[in-house]
């Protein structure tokens, strides 16, 4: 198990951020860390298989490489499965469920290539362990196994993780259409608030929905392993050694930073909603965080700087009929003007030119980060980025935008 083929994938632009996730992690040299379309490749231990689930903020899964053939039908599928030995894995208690992806496969059928599939892990556990093979467990299996099809390549990998990476364990109270952990994560990676872990600028979400920006980064401070909350797949596979896990994990946990009671918050978010700010604040205390951040109500076009000195802005807004719900906090007065009224245009241009309207008069001096999928965010908002990121929500291309922030202008510096 001392040289296993790994690979975790991740969203499309986040590769070059999760490579060097993935060399701090291991402490392998760059050479050792292939980065692939959509995920990283290496070649390392079972150990560092598991030290990755626990820690990767950015990673989907951790999957083992078991085969790598060719094929042209489902026969060449039944066959290359068949000569994998699972019962090193697991054993014929777990259940399992198979998956198939694809890319220009010949193949008609992805059900039926994942059914052949199935069937020769069956097989094999008849003949290994007495006729007795594992069940299909379709919502929670045991085992997850996955395969990738190109044009004339099979790829089976078998899946460390289980349930995918971005949940944590803090996350019991959301909204709709959160932010997925391993997206706020890219975007603190690719902002480089963390680069300088040691003396961190003070960090501000103005529209925090459920805190995911804010807890991501609040763990970060306080080198807190993102999968310390959660249970792995790994645990049922027949190389884990709960000592040596143990051992991991107590590590990790050697390494967290406790902040003294009279440090003040370092990390601010806001939301208009007062139940999404409810909801931040119960998720931030189940992460450990609570007193690293500082939750508020308030509206966007409204809320001024939670620090004196210039800082670090990042947010993904609210588009189409979420804007509807960004405006006036709950408790404004009657008749009072704000971003429920002013964002009514079909595609948010009044609510954002009033907000960089606001920015430009009370964060001089302020970076701000803003993931969007609309394009021309800029010119909606009357300002010129200074970077613009490729980043995917799930199937939505994005661009995280850069703009640093001048008063009574609409240019950069």
């Amino acid at each position: 198990m001392n040289q296993l083929q790994l690979f975790l994938p991740c969203a499309a632009g986040v590769e070059d951020y999760l490579a060097t996730e993935v060399q701090r992690i291991t402490k392998l040299a760059p050479g050792d860390v292939l980065k692939q379309r959509g995920g990283v490749a290496l070649r390392s231990s079972w150990r560092d298989a598991m030290l990755l689930n626990l820690h990767s903020r950015l990673a989907q899964r951790v999957l083992v490489l078991l085969s790598y053939t060719g094929y042209r039908n489902e026969q060449d599928l039944y066959r290359a499965a068949s000569e994998v030995a699972w019962e090193i894995w697991f054993t014929p208690r777990e259940s399992i469920k198979v998956e198939v992806t694809a890319q220009h496969s010949p193949l008609t059928s992805l059900n039926f290539a994942a059914l052949k599939i199935k069937d020769a892990v069956c097989d094999r556990f008849r003949v290994k362990a007495n006729g007795v093979r594992p069940d299909v467990n379709t919502q929670w299996p045991d085992v997850r196994i996955y395969t990738h099809l190109s044009t004339d390549s099979c790829s089976l990998y078998i899946d460390t993780s289980g349930e995918p990476l971005f949940k944590r364990g803090w996350r019991e109270d959301k909204g709709e259409a959160p932010l997925k952990e391993t997206l706020a994560a890219a975007m603190l990676a690719a902002s480089g608030w963390a680069d300088g872990v040691d003396d961190l600028l003070p960090l501000y979400d103005p529209c925090c929905g459920s805190g995911t920006i804010a807890i991501e980064a609040a763990q970060i401070a306080c080198n807190i392993a993102p999968g310390s909350l959660r249970r792995f797949a790994f645990e049922k596979y027949l190389p884990y050694q709960k000592h040596v896990w143990d051992a991991i994990k107590k590590e990790a946990q050697e390494a967290e930073v406790t902040r003294s009671p009279d440090q003040k918050p370092i990390i601010f978010g806001s939301d208009v909603a007062h139940r999404m700010v409810d909801f931040a604040q119960r998720n931030a205390q189940r992460a450990g965080v609570a007193d690293v951040i500082e939750f508020r109500g308030g509206d966007a076009l409204q809320r001024m700087p939670p620090v004196e000195t210039p800082a670090v802005m990042l947010l993904n807004p609210p588009y189409g009929e979420r804007i509807e719900v960004a405006g006036v906090a709950a408790g404004a007065q009657a008749g009072r003007f704000g971003a429920r009224e002013l964002a009514q245009t079909e595609d948010g241009g009044e609510f954002f030119n009033q907000l960089s309207a606001h920015w430009k008069k009370n964060y001089p001096g302020w970076t701000a980060w803003v993931l969007t999928p609309d394009l021309k965010l800029p010119s909606k908002m009357r300002l010129k980025e200074s970077r613009r990121v490729p980043m995917w929500n799930g199937p939505i291309e994005c661009r995280m935008f850069r703009f640093d922030m001048v008063k009574g202008s609409a240019r950069l510096r």
